[in-house]
């Protein structure tokens, strides 16, 4: 019996719905990039555009024809690799760098990138509840969530509102690995999604204009 012949990796990577999330994790590294700097506005708006190519990325595979099984299984995998960067590293480095990289702000990275990973592990195995319900807090409502809180910075004092992130961080790790059904937002929501980032993208842009300004 031959064994079957292997494509080469970057024949995957020319798939458009991985272009779409490799996309994505630029959006992604950018974000991590300005959160280190301490550049949030600008790290909160690649965090959101992340979220965008990672919902878009699902919807073009589901309405390009004639893909083969292993296009798909791959595509698979590279978004869940993706969703730890997105949504486990790059929380994890908004929060520290938000927290002056206290030492006390490890044990909360830690528990982002441990939930993210045990989250993501157990979807790889077990998927959805049903077609329209997941197990728990999907991880991309995590930073759609951060980045509204991240509305009302202004409104507190830099350690204070370092120590609500961390709870509000905290709290949606819990519902990512509870056992709480939540709505697989799909469908006619990718419209509200698109909305929702465009409005907050010219907000945190206003902001960075009047940061330069």
């Amino acid at each position: 019996m031959s064994e079957k012949k292997q494509v080469g990796m970057l024949t995957f990577a020319r798939d458009l719905p991985n272009i779409c999330s490799l996309l994505g994790l630029f959006s992604a590294v950018l974000a991590i990039y300005f959160a280190i700097k301490g550049n949030f506005p600008a790290s909160i708006i690649g965090i959101l555009w992340a979220v965008l190519f990672d919902w878009y990325d699902g919807i073009i595979a589901r309405k390009m024809k004639g893909r083969t099984k292993e296009q798909g299984v791959f595509g698979g995998q590279l978004d869940s690799m993706i969703d730890i960067v997105s949504f486990g590293v790059l929380p994890s480095i908004l929060l520290l760098s938000y927290g002056n990289y206290n030492i006390w702000f490890i044990p909360g990275a830690f528990v982002i990138m441990a939930t993210s990973a045990i989250r993501l592990s157990y979807f790889n195995i077990y998927g959805l509840i049903d077609s329209k319900t997941y197990r728990g807090l999907a991880l991309d409502n995590n930073v759609i969530i951060l980045a509204f809180v991240f509305l009302f910075e202004n409104l507190f004092h830099h350690s204070t509102f370092s120590i609500l992130i961390y709870i509000v961080l905290m709290i949606l790790s819990a519902l990512n690995i509870s056992s709480i059904p939540t709505p697989k937002f799909a469908g006619k929501w990718v419209y509200a999604l698109v909305a929702y980032v465009l409005v907050m993208t010219s907000f945190f842009g206003w902001q960075l204009w009047k940061m330069s300004s």
